[in-house]
């Protein structure tokens, strides 16, 4: 506690650069995930990308952010340990932000996409290990984490694989595509809008003292899935197409009509990547803080509102600057994208990253993404995917948490060393 009274300033100051710099890794290597579709689909340009991201980023991360930040920054290590030496857990969680913070802005750098929640988990546990020994870590939340990891990219392909599959069966093979389009594709925007506000509604909006009851909640956001879908039908509705062209030339203009609902699921993406991966910054500053204030440890972190704000205004800042580089791995090298393909694939990860938000599962949304790129090219064969990027993002990604782990205890080490 000596520590603490003596630097509590410092730590203070330690604790939130640290946070912000790791949601700017976040936003600088998870926009690949949340806009690397749509830019790999020539529906958007990247400067537009961004700009779309940035706006829904930020509301993603502010309204719905809350629930999985309680999951990294109490379920990882037992912090009853810590209760005799609180200054160790606070010095853990800034080495933890600025080890996986460090490790994103090398992989951004690169251009590698790899998942910022492998990077603070990893982090996370090298830290408690290095402060305690193997037993100050929850192994069978751990266990539960890695389940997700392995999960996620099986059920972001397994949803992309379906969307594409009905799409193809309710669209593509019919005898008039271009009318079967204007009729099933507001349909798909109905679902996205509703997925995202009934999650927003019911779990986001709680962390800001804004509460619906069930029955208002779920008509809320049908609602909300309507008007989407009215304005989706209303922008169909101002591309002309002529009908009663030759057939190839109609598939071709049922991936114009396609464009406009891009960009409601690029939305939703990057909403979604918000909600799920500014946790994985503020969870850990949150600890931290808290202990700063209280002097004691807590097994639940107040997520305000200003540090939701914060986040979301790291994640911003690397959207802005790195972003563009990962952006290009994701969306041109696994398979190519076409604005039907790529909407299968948005919609998918944009469904399975919120819906594990709202049950405060600490998904990589990045795994999500690529397995639903896997799953869209799946549809067309195996040949059909780049099987050597493939195996080259895999392996990103399980060096991640390795190094996470290990930068992180050496960080905490030297700021042991130096505070103590």
């Amino acid at each position: 506690m000596e520590i603490i009274d003596q630097h509590q300033t410092l730590l203070y100051v330690l604790a939130l650069a640290g946070g912000l710099y790791m949601t700017w890794g976040i936003g600088a290597n998870g926009i690949a995930s949340a806009m690397g579709t749509s830019v790999g689909s020539g529906v958007i340009t990247i400067r537009q990308a961004v700009v779309l991201a940035a706006i829904m980023e930020f509301c993603g991360a502010y309204l719905a952010g809350g629930e999985v930040a309680d999951t990294i920054s109490t379920g990882i290590i037992d912090g009853r340990l810590f209760e005799p030496v609180p200054h160790l857990l606070v010095l853990g969680m800034i080495g933890a932000l600025l080890a996986a913070g460090i490790w994103l802005m090398v992989a951004s750098m690169r251009g590698w996409p790899v998942a910022a929640t492998h990077a603070i988990v990893g982090a996370v546990c090298g830290v408690g290990v290095a402060a305690l020994g193997v037993h100050a870590v929850h192994w069978e939340m751990m266990g539960e984490i890695v389940a997700t990891w392995l999960l996620s990219p099986v059920l972001g392909g397994t949803v992309a694989l379906l969307l594409t599959m009905s799409i193809r069966k309710l669209i593509f093979n019919t005898v008039n595509p271009i009318a079967r389009a204007r009729k099933w594709a507001p349909m798909y925007v109905f679902l996205v809008g509703w997925m995202v506000s009934q999650v927003t509604i019911s779990q986001g909006l709680k962390h800001l003292n804004i509460h619906f009851h069930v029955f208002s909640a779920q008509l809320l956001a049908i609602v909300i899935g309507v008007v989407l879908a009215l304005a989706a039908r209303l922008m169909m509705s101002r591309i002309q197409l002529d009908e009663r062209v030759d057939r190839t030339f109609q598939l071709a203009s049922v991936e114009r009509l396609f464009i406009p609902q891009m960009v409601f699921t690029g939305a939703a993406m990057a909403y979604a990547h918000g909600s799920n991966e500014v946790a994985n910054g503020i969870g850990p500053m949150a600890a931290a803080i808290q202990i700063l204030v209280s002097r004691e440890i807590s097994a639940d972190s107040p997520i305000t509102p200003f540090l939701l704000l914060l986040g979301s205004v790291g994640m911003v800042a690397g959207l802005a600057t790195y972003g563009y580089k990962v952006m290009a791995t994701l969306g041109h090298k696994i398979t190519e994208l076409t604005p039907t393909r790529a909407y299968c694939a948005t919609v998918a990860t944009a469904f399975v990253t919120v819906a594990a938000s709202g049950l405060g599962l600490p998904v990589s949304s990045t795994h999500i993404a690529v397995g639903a790129v896997m799953g869209v090219g799946i549809a067309r064969g195996i040949g059909a995917l780049d099987l050597r990027v493939i195996g080259g993002i895999i392996v990103s990604w399980l060096i991640t948490v390795p190094v996470g782990a290990l930068l992180g205890a050496i960080i905490f080490h030297l700021l042991n060393t130096v505070l103590a």
